[in-house]
């Protein structure tokens, strides 16, 4: 009998030792394939991922006289600081920026080249997001993320919680709104430019109520009452640039039919964008269940108007300032509901800034004009005497060049044949540095170089040839109405992470930002976005 009692309760242990080890394989190949379950270690209740347009990491540190100790300062001081953040592709926007810290990916595999693109039917510039098959709410615009071609952060999260998840994004403009929410949020949420209240679009369904409640106050609403001016008098007398000396203190106000859109590209803007991320965050459910929510933030560290410093260095310092106050206020509510132990957060810039307009050649530095438009003109006229007469070169965009492929067709014209004629011409004329064509980006050799112009180069939306312009030249187009100067020069900018219990370290080696998605999904336990292939950095 006791012999029998001793066999009957080994079963039973060995039974729940089986029962054990399938319930541990089962956990570990559920957290493989990345969905997230109710937490059982330390995982953010919520994430906040911040973007700030034009942020500079050398104005970022000039300014901190100006600082209070809540904002800049402790994500400086207590982050987990990347110092030299760099974008994997050239020319990166405030579009094609915002779409690869979401997917994790460049503009090759994500499809967003820029704010704008050129559509290949109308052979006209469209905005990024237009889509007719939705309407506005609050808003004229018609938008979605139909051609964000791949998953963002937030839509894996979005996934892996049966969509229990809440996820929303707050910007002042419609692009980096909807491409940092991707394809399954709950709301992206913007300014519109003609009454300056909060608005969506039809695909994320409704406002949620507390951009309504918001809407009854916004700044942005009522700017004939509003007048910008610096926020404390440190603020409106130092100054960082050579330039600069003891200034008056500027008083801007927003007038005329186009004064939300000159609101939002102004250091105000971030009081508003602040107020709402607070409200946000006190008037909704996130971060108040077991499910991991995200929250995405876009700034503006610009000049007034988008001009450049020497235009506006008053104005650009008093952004900084006012993203302090942004960012202090922002903490202090996640800190006051959630705690920030349960919250990471990540920083990082659109890596753009606006470049000076100075006249370089009265400085006798080596300069010039390229007309894009002009240049395509002499090219017709060259391949009209190999190939006989026709319009080849369809458009030009930036310092694209799109070729009419049925006329290539009808007249039996090789790609590779014509393509070549075209690159060999154009490195003949004055400010050309070099020429890729399609088919040498999508087939040549690896450099670091070409590695870059590549990752921002999309076969649907790109141009059958690239000109690279020197740096110091300036390009002009008539059509498109671009007078761009071209400058190389790098512009230092971080990544931060913030919260979540990390230990500041501060780390000088290169890293692109195209590593906080995958480093965000691995700390909430989720997949990284589809198109991306890189491993997360660490957060130990």
């Amino acid at each position: 009998m006791k012999r029998h009692n001793r066999q009957h309760h080994a079963e039973q242990i060995a039974g729940r030792n089986l029962l054990l080890s399938l319930v541990t394989i089962l956990s570990v190949l559920s957290a493989q394939e990345g969905f997230a379950q109710t937490p059982s270690g330390h995982i953010p209740k919520v994430v906040v991922n911040i973007m700030v347009e034009q942020l500079r990491s050398d104005y970022l540190h000039a300014f901190e006289p100006l600082y209070g100790k809540d904002g800049w300062k402790r994500l400086l001081n207590e982050g987990r600081v990347y110092s030299q953040a760099e974008f994997p592709m050239t020319n990166p926007d405030r579009a094609s920026a915002t779409a690869v810290v979401a997917t994790g990916t460049t503009p090759s595999r994500h499809g967003i080249t820029g704010v704008q693109r050129l559509d290949r039917n109308s052979l006209r510039p469209v905005f990024c997001l237009t889509d007719e098959n939705v309407s506005g709410i609050g808003t004229k615009e018609r938008l979605s993320p139909a051609f964000l071609a791949v998953s963002t952060i937030g839509d894996e999260l979005k996934v892996a919680t049966e969509g229990q998840s809440l996820v929303y994004a707050i910007a002042p403009t419609p692009d980096a709104a909807i491409l940092a929410a991707g394809h399954a949020a709950d709301a992206a949420v913007w300014i519109d430019d003609a009454s300056g209240q909060w608005c969506t679009t039809s695909y994320y369904n409704s406002l949620p109520s507390w951009v309504r409640y918001r809407n009854s106050e916004a700044i942005s609403a009522n700017l004939e009452h509003y007048v910008w001016k610096p926020s404390n008098d440190l603020s409106g007398n130092f100054s960082y640039f050579l330039s600069g000396g003891m200034k008056k203190p500027f008083a801007h106000k927003f007038t005329g039919p186009k004064r939300v859109q000159a609101y939002k590209q102004s250091g105000a803007v971030n009081d508003e964008v602040a107020k709402l991320a607070v409200q946000c965050i006190e008037g909704s459910t996130i971060g108040q269940d077991a499910y991991t929510d995200y929250l995405s933030l876009t700034l503006y560290a610009g000049g007034m108007g988008n001009t450049s410093v020497s235009s506006s260095a008053m104005e650009v310092q008093d952004a900084y300032v006012r993203i302090d106050n942004a960012l202090s206020q922002i903490l202090q509510a996640l800190e006051q509901k959630i705690g920030l132990q349960n919250v990471l957060i990540s920083l990082t810039s659109t890596g753009t800034t606006a470049e000076e307009t100075e006249d370089l050649g009265k400085y006798r530095i080596p300069t010039g004009t390229f007309d894009v438009k002009r240049s395509a003109a002499l090219i017709d006229l060259y391949l009209a005497a190999i190939y006989g007469p026709g319009k080849y070169v369809e458009a030009s965009f930036g310092t694209q060049l799109y070729l009419n492929h049925k006329l290539c067709e009808q007249k039996q014209i090789k790609q590779a044949d014509i393509l070549e004629r075209v690159q060999d011409f154009l490195l003949q004329l004055s400010g050309v540095k070099d020429v890729y064509t399609s088919i040498r980006l999508l087939q040549g050799a690896w450099t670091p170089g070409i590695s870059s112009i590549r990752n921002g180069f999309h076969t649907q939306y790109s141009g059958d040839v690239t000109i690279e312009i020197m740096p110091g030249w300036r390009y002009v187009n008539e059509d498109t109405k671009e007078n761009v100067l071209v400058r190389q020069s790098y512009i230092p900018f971080p990544i931060i992470f913030f919260g979540y219990g990390l230990e500041h370290c501060v780390t000088e080696t290169p890293v692109t930002v195209d590593y906080i998605a995958p480093t965000i999904a691995h700390a909430i336990h989720i997949r990284a976005p589809n198109a991306c292939d890189l491993k997360p950095l660490s957060l130990k």
